[in-house]
């Protein structure tokens, strides 16, 4: 394997794996663990929303736990285009949501995501430049809480 192929794998895995601590921050409620996977004028966009800048993005978790009693963002299929320090991609994901109770009864809310993802290297690491979500289809289901 040549050293082109081992660094592209390289960046392709720190990719992945800022998409799965994306999901991770979200889904713990960790606002500046978050906001530090972005550049400091990074967009995330979606369907009615669109927040900018440490600050704003900085606040998307804890709304989220605001809004929902727990949330569960489950990453799937990831690809990417890497062209030097900049790259594109696409990260498929399923994130549940768990209302809050009503009259006793949770139910959960799924979303099937598709992020349109730009990325940009900064001092050696994949930072988000820009995230829009794609939401392809919603899905609500009672569920029974565990604990």
């Amino acid at each position: 394997m040549s050293d082109t192929d081992l660094s592209l794998m390289r960046d392709e895995w720190a990719l992945r794996k800022l998409a799965m601590t994306y999901a991770r921050c979200v889904d713990r409620g960790d606002g500046p663990g978050f906001a530090a996977l972005f550049t400091e004028d990074a967009a995330v966009e979606g369907p009615g929303f669109r927040v900018q800048g440490y600050v704003e993005i900085s606040g998307n978790p804890g709304m989220l736990k605001q809004m929902y009693k727990s949330t569960m963002h489950a990453i799937m299929n990831h690809t990417v285009t890497v062209t030097g320090d900049t790259a594109e991609g696409e990260t498929y994901c399923i994130a549940h949501h768990i209302n809050h109770p009503e009259n006793g009864i949770y139910t959960r809310l799924d979303w099937a995501i598709r992020y349109q993802d730009k990325y940009v290297r900064r001092k050696g690491q994949w930072l988000y430049q820009h995230r829009q979500l794609l939401v392809e289809w919603t899905e609500v289901s009672p569920v029974t809480m565990i604990g």
